[in-house]
């Protein structure tokens, strides 16, 4: 089972029919729930749950993806707020303001790409990727706070942060099952998401105004709401993702992959939560 998360699924963190495809060249055979770990010393047997030899500190666990992810979502939230406080949108700033934003999202955007193309995961590529998004979402929320809807970045961060925790309970209780049809199905719905929205964004560029109205109004609304549901089902998946990496003893430098992805789908979900509490409250 291959992960929509794109660092995720170019790197491994997948599951085939039930047996995990893990990090390296070496895969299961079909049919098969052998742990492809099972000379790897850190490694646990899937059956039992327990370590298949001693321990030795090299093997992923859950507390690395948690320092991980609070660095890379520290590093955005911190360049976030010295963007907001060193770049303010005003009439005579704006646009200078909004130039680095999209000269930082694009930088983002690159550094993205250059990391999930690479064999391994790089520290500094991904907290530099974090550190220009958070530029980007610092200049964002400042221009949508300050002309759009006031008080709205506190409202879209507490809600980004309750569909995480709401996500993160679903899934440990197993009220959410990330199986294959769950995967076909996410992949299908932000493929013909993100070509809608490519779509509107071509007719908005081209013909003026906010294209085909996808992101405004009724339909901004319910797009909104899609998008969200969306982010919620990325986030299931790279929570699916993680417990394989740690269940099958993938290595410790993988952590920063799952930050890296957990990174990018909070900040899919924030701005989605952004964009639909500023429609709701008719500005």
């Amino acid at each position: 089972m291959r992960s929509s998360n794109p660092v995720f699924s170019r790197r491994g963190f997948s599951r085939d029919n039930g047996a995990y495809a893990g990090f390296g060249t070496q895969q299961p055979q079909a049919g098969t729930t052998t742990n492809p770990y099972a000379t790897n010393p850190y490694a646990t047997d899937p059956a039992t749950g327990m370590p298949q030899a001693p321990v030795r500190g090299n093997a992923m666990t859950i507390d690395d993806v948690v320092s991980r992810t609070a660095m890379t979502l520290g590093t955005v939230v911190l360049t976030a707020v010295i963007s907001w406080i060193a770049l303010p949108v005003d009439p005579a700033n704006i646009n200078k303001s909004y130039g680095i934003a999209i000269g930082a999202a694009l930088i983002a955007f690159v550094l993205a790409m250059v990391q999930s193309f690479k064999s391994k995961p790089v520290p500094a590529l991904i907290l530099a990727y974090a550190a220009f998004e958070g530029v980007f979402l610092g200049v964002i929320s400042s221009a949508t706070s300050t002309y759009i809807s006031p008080g709205v970045v506190i409202q879209a961060v507490m809600g980004t942060m309750c569909v995480f925790a709401g996500v993160l309970i679903a899934y440990r209780m197993r009220w959410i099952n990330v199986n294959r049809r769950f995967v076909g199905f996410v992949l299908a719905a932000a493929m013909g998401f993100m070509l809608l929205m490519a779509v509107n964004l071509l007719f908005a560029v081209f013909g003026g105004g906010d294209g085909l109205g996808f992101r405004s109004g009724g339909l901004g609304i319910l797009f909104g709401v899609i998008g969200i549901i969306l982010g919620a089902c990325f986030l299931a998946l790279d929570f699916k993702q993680v417990e394989d990496g740690v269940t099958y003893g993938a290595p410790r430098e993988e952590s920063w992959l799952a930050a890296f992805g957990l990174t990018m789908t909070l900040v899919w979900i924030y701005m989605e939560m952004l964009r639909l509490i500023s429609i709701l409250k008719g500005d």
